[in-house]
């Protein structure tokens, strides 16, 4: 396998910042970040390298798929997607406070604690790697009411990760997630 460096682009990240609107908690403090075309990805081993790259930045417990046609958030946990193959249309932040964004593979698309995230059409290659931060492991929530105060709590203790899951101590989420 080549180098991990050479299948890293530096790129300018989309920042949204995704507000509570009532149902979905999202994230006040941390912003979604959105890589576009941040890795070089060969049409072989594809999701291996994306592995690769997010366990050299230290985020692990990753798993390959692709992301749920619910309305979905984690609030115990941090969580990156790498994708690897196809294209997908996602809502991230819900219908009433959230943007759709169009991915391919080689964006990467790193979702805070309590940030609601949809399917919302893929095509029919559509796959993605996913990961999270050391020792973080993600819960599932829907947006019912009998989650909240407790998923609040949860998202307000989640600590910040140390590395960006791309750049790892050089740039990226690490200058956008500040204490």
């Amino acid at each position: 396998m080549r180098e991990l460096s050479s299948n890293i682009r530096k790129v300018e990240p989309a920042i949204h910042r995704l507000q509570d609107d009532g149902t979905f908690p999202n994230n006040k403090q941390r912003p979604l970040i959105i890589y576009p075309q941040a890795l070089n990805l060969p049409q072989d081993n594809a999701a291996a390298i994306i592995e690769s790259v997010l366990q050299q930045n230290g985020w692990g417990n990753s798993w390959r798929n692709g992301i749920y046609s619910y309305h979905h958030y984690h609030s115990t946990a941090h969580e990156v997607l790498g994708i690897y193959r196809g294209t997908v249309r996602v809502e991230l932040g819900g219908p009433e406070a959230g943007i759709e964004a169009n991915a391919k593979a080689g964006d990467v698309i790193i979702i805070p604690a309590g940030v609601v995230h949809k399917n919302l059409g893929a095509s029919a290659d559509f796959a993605c790697v996913g990961a999270y931060p050391p020792g973080q492991h993600f819960d599932m929530n829907y947006g019912n009411a009998d989650e909240r105060p407790q998923a609040d709590k949860n998202i307000a203790s989640v600590p910040l990760p140390t590395t960006d899951p791309v750049y790892g101590t050089q740039r990226g989420l690490t200058d956008y997630w500040k204490k």
